[in-house]
């Protein structure tokens, strides 16, 4: 085995035991409402991890999406001194 792979074991065996154990400490259901007036209209159950996910999903997609656009004008010196050579 590689020291890479020796690495990768050593950091990922307790990321998954970590992940396994916030899996288990918050498995308890919370209903997600959009309406607070009759909160039982257009409300979604899940358990607690699976709203903390897709909300962690979100917000690392909505921050790509911003830096993307930030980066805008490095790549675009970028593609312009590579059009030059």
């Amino acid at each position: 085995m590689t020291i890479k792979r020796i690495f990768t074991f050593v950091t990922f065996i307790p990321i998954v035991g970590l992940l396994a154990a916030f899996v288990f400490a918050n498995r308890i259901f919370v209903r997600l409402t959009f309406n607070p007036f009759s909160p039982d209209k257009g409300a979604f159950t899940a358990p607690f991890f699976v709203w903390l996910f897709i909300f962690l999903a979100i917000g690392i997609m909505i921050g790509s999406v911003i830096m993307w656009f930030s980066q805008r004008k490095h790549r675009k010196t970028l593609y312009d001194r590579e059009a030059e050579h």
